[in-house]
């Protein structure tokens, strides 16, 4: 596993998140920066990993009433430190701050890998649950 250090609460700069989330190719975001600096900030919580030259490396944001919800919005950690730990420790610590709510909602795309890595976390996909599989209302523009 690739050194690294987590962080709840630091300043980052906008050119980290703006390169972080390029590296994951996350353009819907990048495109609209003050949007994505925006949402970031609103942000109910986040939690941050970084190397050991200070670098950001990884991010999980969530947004939640911190009563009854949380909704993991992104996790994404540098493609090249992947598969090393970091993911796990981003979702974890935000599940630690969480911990005492009921639901804990994460969409996703449909990529085989996010899933596993999802359901490695605990996590269901809606249509597994039994005996009645939860159906997901959304929209996106």
């Amino acid at each position: 596993m690739a050194p690294f250090t987590l962080s709840s609460f630091r300043d980052i700069a906008e050119s980290e998140i703006i390169e972080l989330y390029d590296s994951v190719g996350w353009k819907a975001y990048t495109d609209t920066p003050n949007v994505l600096f925006a949402a970031i900030k609103n942000s109910s919580f986040m939690a941050s990993a970084w190397d050991d030259d200070g670098k950001l490396v990884g991010l999980a944001r969530a947004i939640s009433d911190d009563s009854t919800i949380c909704y993991i919005q992104d996790i994404l950690v540098r493609p090249d430190l992947q598969r090393t730990g970091i993911g796990r420790a981003l979702f974890q610590k935000v599940k630690e701050r969480y911990r005492h709510v009921r639901q804990t909602v994460l969409i996703t795309d449909d990529e085989p890998r996010q899933h596993a890595f999802y359901r490695s976390m605990g996590l269901t996909e809606g249509s597994a649950f039994r005996p009645d599989p939860l159906r997901v209302f959304a929209e996106f523009k």
